[in-house]
C-alpha cells in the first residue's frame, strides 16, 4: 500500500472532526502526531498515559470507523506515549526523552518494541498477593474516627449512600471527571487518574462524583477501605493528635487507606504542619499504588498558600473540572430530582426553573424541595407562578430582560384590547388602568428608565410612570381580585 501516514492520519481526522464536538477533537486530536504506517498498521504519538486512555474510553468507536474506512477491515491502530524522561526517575538516563509503546486497540496487536524504561499505561503485571501488600497489623493504632475508649473492626467509609453514578446527571460540564472517576471505580490505583483532582465552583457536584466513586469501588472490591473525610476534618484530627502525641498514630491509619478522599483540598492553604503530614500520607499511598481523590475550588496552579512540592504531586495524574451546567443538563437534573422527591411536573415549569437557576446545582435540588414544600404545605398546584415563588427564595436573580412590547401586548392580550389603545389619549378607566399595569410591569421586569417606559406605552413623561406605578402597587396591596389579575398577567409575561 503506497500510502503516507501522514495523509491516512489527515484523512482519519476529517471523519473524526465530523463526528465529534469541535472542542473534543481540538483538545484529543489536535495533539496527536501520525509516526508511521507499516502495512494496515498506523502508529501515532500520543502525550501522556492518561491521553491514551481517555482515547480508550471515549473514542474507540470513531477512531476503528475512520481506520476502516481509509485503510480497510483489518487495519490496527498502535499508540506511542512521549514522555519526559525526568519522570522516569533514572540516574543513568542520557537520551532527554524515551517513547514507550503501549496497548493497542483491541482491534491492533502490540508492537514488541523493547525499551531500556517502561512506563506501565494499564495496571502494573503480578500475583494477588502482591498488588494488595496489606499493611502490618498493628492493634495500637487509633482511629480518629473512633470515639476514644471504643474500637470499631471495619472503618467506616463516611460516604453518603445516595452520592453514586445512578443518580448523577452527565453532561458536557462533568463529562471528564465523571468519565474518569468511573474508571477509577473499575481500577482502583491502576490508571493514570492518580491522584484525581476535581475542581469547581461551590455546588457543582464534585463530592457527589468523589464519594460516587468511593462508593463504586465498595460495590466492586468490597475489601478494599475507603475513606472520605473533608479537609477541615483532617486538620481538626491533626491537631488533636499533635496535642495528644499520637501523630504517628495518625500518620499510619491514614496509610492504611485503599481510597482516600479528600474535599476541599484548599482548606490545607497555610498550614504548614498539617501540610507536612499530608505529604507523607501522599506519598505513602501513591508508591504502594493506593489512589487518591481531591476536591478543590481551583486548579492546583492557582491554589496559593501550598508547598510546590504538594502542588508537583497533584499534577501528577488527573486535573479535572466541573463547569455550570447547561440548559439541557439542568432539565435533566431538575426532573430527575422530581422524580426522586415523587413530583410530576409539567415541561413548563421544568423549563422555567432550569432558565432561572443556572449556576448552581445545589440550588436545582433546592428549587425542587422548595417547590414541594409550597404546593403541600399551602395546597397549591404546581405551575410557573408557585415555581418563581420558590426559587425567588433560593436564588438571587440577576434581573430578567423582558421587552416593554411583549409586556404591553401581554396586558392588551389580558384585558382584550388592541395595543393601540394604551397609546390613544383617553381617560377611559379600563385603558387607564391597562396602561398603569403596563408601565409598573415594565418598571419592574426592564432595566428601562421611567422617561423610556413613558415614551413607548402612552407617550407619557417620567412623573406619569412614577404616578402609575405607585397607584398599581397601593391596588396590589388591598384589593384582592386586583392582585389576582396582577398575578395572572406576570405569569403569562414570564412563560
Amino acid at each position: 500500500m503506497n500510502k503516507d501516514h501522514v495523509e491516512i492520519w489527515s484523512k482519519c481526522l476529517g471523519v473524526i472532526r465530523e463526528n465529534i464536538p469541535a472542542i473534543s477533537y481540538k483538545t484529543w486530536f489536535e495533539p496527536i502526531i501520525p509516526i508511521k504506517l507499516e502495512g494496515m498498521v498506523l502508529t501515532i504519538q500520543v502525550p501522556s498515559p492518561f491521553f491514551y486512555e481517555y482515547l480508550e474510553e471515549q473514542f474507540i468507536d470513531i477512531l476503528r470507523k475512520a481506520l476502516r474506512l481509509h485503510l480497510g477491515f483489518g487495519a490496527k491502530l498502535d499508540y506511542h506515549v512521549k514522555m519526559d524522561h525526568a519522570s522516569l526517575q533514572s540516574k543513568n538516563a542520557v537520551n532527554l526523552k524515551v517513547e514507550v509503546p503501549t496497548a493497542t486497540m483491541p482491534t491492533a496487536s502490540v508492537s514488541k518494541t523493547s525499551t531500556v524504561h517502561e512506563v506501565p499505561i494499564k495496571s502494573s503485571v503480578g500475583s494477588r498477593a502482591q498488588r494488595m501488600q496489606p499493611a502490618e497489623k498493628d492493634h495500637s493504632i487509633k482511629n480518629p474516627f473512633v470515639i476514644p475508649g471504643i474500637r470499631k473492626i471495619q472503618i467506616d467509609p463516611q460516604l453518603n449512600s445516595v452520592n453514586n453514578f445512578k443518580n448523577f446527571i452527565e453532561g458536557d460540564c462533568n463529562k471528564l471527571a465523571r468519565s474518569a472517576g468511573f474508571a477509577i471505580a473499575k481500577n482502583p490505583g491502576g490508571t493514570a487518574f492518580n491522584p484525581l483532582v476535581i475542581y469547581g465552583n461551590s455546588g457543582l457536584g464534585k463530592t457527589h462524583v468523589a464519594q460516587a466513586v468511593g462508593n463504586e469501588v465498595k460495590v466492586n472490591f468490597p475489601e478494599k477501605t475507603v475513606l472520605y473525610v473533608s479537609a477541615n476534618k483532617f486538620m481538626t484530627q491533626f491537631s488533636e493528635a499533635t496535642k495528644n502525641n499520637n501523630r504517628n498514630d495518625f500518620l499510619h491509619f491514614y496509610q492504611m487507606i485503599d481510597v482516600l478522599i479528600i474535599d476541599d483540598i484548599q482548606e490545607l492553604a497555610g498550614r504548614e504542619k498539617t501540610q507536612l503530614a499530608f505529604f507523607h500520607i501522599f506519598n505513602h499511598l501513591h508508591q504502594n499504588k493506593k489512589q487518591l481523590i481531591l476536591t478543590s475550588d481551583k486548579p492546583p496552579v492557582e491554589l496559593k498558600g501550598m508547598e510546590e512540592r504538594l502542588l508537583t504531586r497533584f499534577k501528577w495524574g488527573l486535573t479535572a473540572d466541573i463547569t455550570e451546567p447547561n440548559f439541557d443538563t439542568r432539565v435533566a437534573i431538575l426532573k430527575q430530582k422530581a422524580l426522586m422527591n415523587g413530583l410530576d411536573l409539567e415541561d413548563s415549569v421544568v423549563e422555567y426553573i432550569a432558565n432561572n437557576v443556572k449556576n448552581n446545582v445545589r440550588e436545582l435540588e433546592g428549587a425542587i424541595i422548595s417547590l414541594l414544600a409550597q404546593s403541600t404545605l399551602n395546597n397549591k398546584n404546581i405551575d410557573v407562578s408557585l415555581a418563581n415563588d420558590a426559587i425567588s427564595k433560593l436564588v438571587k436573580q440577576a434581573k430578567k430582560e423582558y421587552s416593554i412590547p411583549v409586556i404591553t401586548k401581554t396586558v392588551c392580550d389580558y384585558f382584550k384590547m388592541k395595543p393601540e389603545q394604551l397609546q390613544a389619549k383617553t381617560r377611559k378607566r379600563e385603558i387607564v388602568q391597562a396602561r398603569q399595569i403596563a408601565m409598573y410591569f415594565a418598571k419592574s421586569m426592564t432595566d428601562s428608565s421611567l422617561s423610556s417606559i413613558g415614551a413607548q406605552i402612552g407617550k407619557k413623561d417620567h412623573a406619569t410612570v412614577l404616578h402609575a406605578c405607585k397607584a398599581i402597587t397601593n391596588l396590589r396591596e388591598t384589593d384582592k381580585k386586583f392582585q389576582k389579575y396582577l398575578s395572572e398577567i406576570e405569569s403569562q409575561i414570564r412563560v
